[in-house]
């Protein structure tokens, strides 16, 4: 399996190469991948385009379209890389000297998204060993064994049709997909579009249910937000519309809830992990709403959802911090169903404290 083209995937980096250890042979190789830029004049983005035999990620747990490798408003960078190697004998992510190395599945940057089915993948718990599933934005992919596993890599079946079409301030991504296997099938799109005259990113998605099944299924954004290469500690504050609820509350020595926000008690380094599941949202869209602020450097994002929150999830390493929020949908065939996440981006006051 090592050998499929699926599984090799490597670290292509724009900005700051230097910042996480690496050289400027591996910065270069960045122009390998196929990618686009856009801009309102206030924002710069650059993102990764999917493609089956060059793209950046190619793997089989996140949505391969709109991944932004970097993105700039007012000398600040939002998003970039937050690993400096990709080794397949790696589970999940671990510290490598100034970097972090991670598994293929989890090698993405950016805001990216997961779509799950029961913590699992639509289709799974249906089939066969050595029959077919789907990874939505990813593609059907063939069942190896009785248990599933996000961070493993699955055989690659069929990517679907992918079409991308580029604007100055947008990028349109459409995958096109049919298991006649299974009986899924589905029009995915994403539109990653700059607000005319505003610091503000908005991903537009639709998916429509081509099949003869019903689309049960959840999606969250991982985000890996790396802000001015900051790593989380007590300079971040991040704050929901909410009194934060969790059954697995951070580890006490480097993080804590307070009311609704979370602070960090020490910069997080070496082996430090911050996770904690977020509860206490109604079913109001007004609670898919975060702020995230860092006083040192002066700089903030507001990340709002036009849906209800199902779950939420805080994930934070030394080289990024993740918060994800996650949205259920039931798409019954010919169907379709709309989300939007919208992304402010803002300065802070000097002395903000």
């Amino acid at each position: 399996m090592l050998d499929s083209p699926f599984l090799i995937v490597l670290l292509a980096v724009l900005a700051r190469p230097a910042s996480l250890g690496l050289s400027a042979d591996t910065a270069r190789s960045a122009t390998e991948f196929p990618q686009a830029e856009i801009t309102n004049g206030q924002i710069r983005a650059k993102l990764y385009l999917p493609d089956a035999k060059k793209g950046f990620y190619r793997a089989t747990r996140f949505d391969w379209s709109g991944a932004i490798v970097s993105l700039e408003y007012r000398g600040h960078s939002y998003f970039g890389p937050w690993f400096s190697r990709v080794d397949p004998k790696v589970y999940d992510f671990d510290n490598e000297g100034p970097g972090v190395v991670v598994t293929p599945c989890a090698a993405s940057v950016g805001p990216v998204e997961e779509f799950q089915t029961q913590g699992k993948a639509l289709g799974w718990d249906e089939a066969r060993v050595g029959g077919t599933f789907i990874k939505i934005g990813v593609g059907v992919l063939r069942k190896n064994d009785a248990d599933y596993d996000h961070l493993k890599l699955y055989e690659i079946v069929d990517s679907g049709k992918w079409t991308v079409i580029r604007h100055r301030d947008a990028i349109e991504f459409t995958q096109k997909l049919t298991d006649a296997s299974s009986g899924y099938g589905y029009i995915y799109r994403k539109t990653v579009r700059l607000t005319k005259g505003k610091p503000e990113m908005v991903l537009e998605h639709s998916l429509k249910n081509t099949g003869s099944r019903t689309i049960l299924t959840s999606v969250y954004n991982h985000n890996f937000i790396v802000l001015d290469n900051q790593a989380p500690g007590p300079d971040f504050t991040i704050t929901l519309p909410f009194q934060i609820q969790t059954p697995r509350p951070p580890n006490k020595d480097l993080a804590e809830i307070r009311g609704n926000q979370i602070v960090y008690l020490k910069t997080l380094e070496k082996q430090d992990l911050v996770q904690t599941p977020i509860q206490g949202f109604s079913d109001s869209p007004k609670d898919n709403e975060i702020r995230i602020e860092n006083n040192k450097v002066g700089a903030g994002m507001r990340i709002t959802g036009d849906r209800p929150l199902s779950d939420g999830n805080l994930w934070s390493i030394r080289t990024n911090l993740s918060y994800e929020p996650f949205i259920s949908m039931k798409i019954d065939p010919g169907s379709e169903y709309t989300w939007k996440a919208t992304y402010e981006f803002y300065t802070l006051p000097a002395n903000a404290k």
